[in-house]
């Protein structure tokens, strides 16, 4: 059994069919990638996951306890953290204040915006802050102002402040979405060093198929809605059903 198991979750809106019967068993420690063209259902299947939706049939257990009707925020304190789309950081504090936000969320459970003005104070905020920060190799960046950064260092902000919650399985929304190649290779060694050097489960949403295949111990491929195929990357590469799926090939 997985760390997250996924059981027969249907999802509708209306009379589209979002996700039909999606089965999905993410191992401990693994890196795990849902892909599948536009429309396949990978981000309704991402917002079940993390409290945003629920599903109307199936099960979404995480270590052995269901999410379903739990708040974003609960899904969070079990140990589970998101990394969206459009990098989410608080654009007016520098990357500093930005890291110690979830530092003091993890300790204390909650964070109060009109803390930022003691912040400095706890000492022990402080150096977990900072440390986060070496470990992100964003130390020369603690006084800058977030707004100014590269998309790629937002990011790497982002999955840092992420790390600092200490989850144990951390989901990828396309993380490397709108990057130069640069950066996306730069985000690609940081999950590879995330992976081997952390007890954490990565499970990534990812079109960039370069990105896919350096990262995943396991992929699962969504098509219309339903898992088409679920295997080691060296199948997957060379899957008919996939190349249909994605090009409108047949056999």
């Amino acid at each position: 059994m997985g760390i997250l198991e996924v059981k027969d979750v249907g999802k509708r809106f209306g009379g589209l069919q979002a996700l039909g019967d999606v089965n999905l068993s993410v191992k401990e420690n693994s890196v795990h990638a849902i892909i599948g063209p536009n429309g396949a259902g990978k981000s309704t299947l991402l917002n079940c996951l993390v409290g945003k939706l629920i599903p109307d049939t199936g099960s979404v257990m995480f270590d052995g306890q269901s999410v379903l009707g739990r708040t974003p925020y609960e899904i969070n304190q079990m140990g589970i953290s998101r990394v969206f789309q459009t990098p989410e950081i608080f654009s007016d504090l520098t990357v500093m204040e930005n890291m110690m936000i979830p530092c003091f969320a993890k300790r204390d459970g909650s964070f109060r915006m009109h803390a930022i003005e003691n912040m400095l104070n706890e000492k022990e905020i402080v150096e977990k802050a900072e440390k986060m920060l070496e470990d992100m190799n964003m130390a020369d960046k603690r006084h800058m102002h977030s707004a100014s950064m590269s998309r790629g260092d937002k990011r790497r902000l982002e999955i840092g402040m992420c790390l600092a919650q200490e989850p144990r399985l951390l989901l990828l929304d396309e993380p490397t979405a709108g990057m130069a190649r640069a950066d996306t290779n730069n985000t690609i060694d940081l999950l590879k060093q995330i992976s081997d050097e952390r007890d954490i489960t990565i499970a990534i949403i990812e079109h960039d198929m370069h990105v896919v295949f350096s990262l995943a111990n396991r992929i699962t491929v969504l098509a219309q809605g339903t898992p088409l195929v679920e295997d080691d990357p060296e199948n997957i590469r060379g899957n008919p059903k996939v190349r249909e799926a994605y090009l409108g090939e047949t056999a």
